[in-house]
């Protein structure tokens, strides 16, 4: 699949923003803390991925009723659905000069929550020339993303039988509609109820 620049700036994809505050101290401390055992910028995106996946809880299976949405509170309150993460390593990419889009994939519903599709968000690298999907959302049985440079590694595989696409277009910034659930929801049992089914 080839991806998409929402924007042609490179220097685009290593802003901040609101969502994405790599400037918050909170953000610059986690960086650092994991700068310090990384030996290049590489193993630093490496480093990162791995804390975001394993040391952030998804919202959904800790059954954590907070919604999160910045990459500082995101790091700070520790949890999140798959955007909320998403956001929090692009923040720590972005730290590190590492440009980071952020991306979906629209997915069956598998939670019992209802039919249809749901919007996944993950992120994208630029190493090397190129783009590289990554998945934080974090491994349960059945899942096991990893940090790969060499071949795609995420939570999951689109299925075009059962409707599932890959969404080719990378973000400098959230899509609206993600970030509108996110910011609306009351509690995650709500957002869980509106999560987007098209970008």
């Amino acid at each position: 699949m080839e991806l998409i620049q929402d924007n042609p700036d490179l220097s685009a994809y290593l802003a901040a923003d609101e969502v994405i505050d790599h400037g918050h101290p909170v953000v610059r401390a986690t960086a650092a803390r994991l700068a310090r055992d990384a030996e290049d910028s590489y193993a630093y995106a490496r480093l990162a991925f791995e804390y975001v996946r394993d040391d952030i809880t998804h919202s959904q299976d800790a059954q954590d009723p907070r919604v999160t949405w910045r990459a500082s509170d995101v790091l700070e309150q520790r949890t999140g659905v798959c955007y909320a993460k998403a956001h929090a390593l692009a923040a720590l990419l972005r730290a590190e000069d590492i440009p980071t889009a952020l991306c979906y994939q629209r997915l069956a519903r598998d939670d019992g929550d209802g039919d249809g599709h749901v919007l996944h968000g993950l992120v994208a690298v630029r190493f090397h020339g190129a783009w590289h999907r990554q998945d934080p959302r974090g491994n349960k049985p059945g899942v096991d993303a990893r940090f790969s440079l060499d071949g795609e590694r995420l939570a999951f595989r689109a299925d075009a039988e059962a409707g599932e696409t890959d969404c080719p277009v990378l973000y400098a910034s959230p899509h609206p509609g993600v970030l509108e659930a996110l910011r609306t929801a009351s509690d995650r049992p709500s957002l869980w109820k509106s999560l987007p089914t098209e970008l």
